[in-house]
């Protein structure tokens, strides 16, 4: 594997070409009060995985795909006003967090965002439409501004994905020091006849942050701020929905809550002629009331995005004199059920490097992760062999 990954770490370097610019913009109204822009948004992966293809499923698997491939439409008319709807296109993403896919995933087309923004003061927003809910302060980092290759792969919800349909309030208060937000969101919709829903409720969450440096006051935050602030946050968040997964599908009973728990702290500080330092924590509690251990378990009670706990930590540095960040990451999980092994553990480590040529605009990313299996027999028939995974990105926002 080490070949390859030299040569993916040369051909890596030879995606670089050319500059990136701010996307277009356009003003309407009376006295031009409106302004749309639009952006382009992509990351360009190539992936190498120490298994997953062969007649054993033992042998590398290669492959080129987009991460991320968007179209962004940011506007705003006048100063309470705001609009952003974002689009997304996919295809080919057959390696996966814990396994390589038989079939071709195939392709999707989505309206990732469709959110409009009432800001009627630094004290009080409202978001309405589809959009980030109020949760983990990792999915609510900006999908282009990770501090490593990407966010976790292991913090998400159950039952939805990094979105979600609502309503949200939130605000700045006592000089920016504290931010405080709410939603309503659609939670759990979907559900089949092998997982049918006990009920049709709203999601809520509540999240609050206390930063004591420079603020960090939007909507979104940044795994790394580039050395541009000196930055101390430590937040956390609480969410529920009631009834949402049944413990028994078949004789419907058994019908089970969905509460979570975060907290999260961040720190990056410029120091000058040595360089910036970054460090971040999480913790992360999904309790879906130990459905799992049902008789006919609702199937999206278990596994990746079901009931787990665990946490992330993460940090870096980078040179002062040159757009050079190293970076390193630890994450520890524990699955109610991963593939059929209960309270299974998984260990997953990570190292890389980002090169900014215009910050987060033009940006190359390598990473080499490692995930690691504590129980299972260790190999392909129950998905609990380890692995090492080495990708190379080029994001490019235009």
């Amino acid at each position: 594997m080490k070949k390859n990954i030299l040569g993916a770490v040369l051909a890596g370097v030879t995606l670089f070409a050319g500059t990136a610019f701010a996307g277009p913009q356009m003003t309407f109204g009376p006295n031009d009060e409106g302004v749309l822009q639009l952006d382009y948004k992509g990351q360009f992966q190539m992936s190498i995985r120490d298994n997953g293809s062969g007649p054993n499923k033992d042998d590398e698997t290669m492959g080129f795909n987009f991460r991320r491939n968007r179209l962004a439409l940011m506007g705003k008319y006048g100063d309470i006003l705001g609009l952003y709807v974002q689009t997304e296109f996919v295809e080919h993403q057959d390696i996966e967090t814990f396994a390589v896919r038989d079939d071709n995933s195939g392709s999707e087309f989505q309206i990732l965002d469709a959110v409009m923004r009432f800001n009627f003061d630094n004290a009080f927003h409202v978001n309405a439409g589809k959009f980030k809910y109020n949760f983990s302060r990792e999915n609510l980092e900006a999908c282009e501004a990770p501090l490593t290759l990407d966010r976790s792969l292991f913090i998400r919800t159950p039952y939805v994905t990094t979105r979600d349909r609502g309503v949200a309030v939130w605000g700045n208060l006592f000089n920016d020091i504290f931010q405080y937000r709410a939603d309503a969101m659609e939670g759990r919709s979907a559900t089949t006849t092998a997982a049918p829903a006990p009920k049709s409720n709203f999601r809520y969450s509540v999240r609050g942050h206390v930063t004591l440096l420079d603020p960090e006051k939007d909507y979104g935050y940044k795994g790394t701020y580039l050395g541009k602030k000196k930055v101390l946050t430590v937040g956390a968040a609480y969410q529920y929905e009631p009834d949402v997964a049944y413990s028994d599908t078949v004789a419907k009973t058994g019908a089970q809550d969905y509460k979570a728990w975060t907290a999260d702290i961040f720190f990056e500080y410029p120091l000058e002629k040595i360089g910036t330092v970054t460090a971040a924590f999480a913790y992360e509690d999904i309790d879906l009331g130990d459905a799992y251990k049902g008789i006919n378990p609702d199937p999206d009670t278990i596994g990746l995005n079901g009931q787990k706990n665990g946490y992330y930590i993460k940090g870096a540095y980078m040179l002062p004199m040159l757009p050079l960040q190293f970076f390193g990451r630890y994450e520890k999980w524990k699955f109610a059920n991963l593939n059929g092994v209960y309270d299974q553990r998984v260990d997953w480590y990570a190292g890389g490097a980002n090169y900014y040529f215009r910050d987060q605009n033009l940006k190359l990313t390598l990473e080499v992760s490692k995930t690691g299996f504590n129980k299972g027999t260790g190999t392909s028939v129950d998905e609990t062999k380890d692995f090492t995974t080495f990708i190379t990105q080029l994001q490019l926002i235009f």
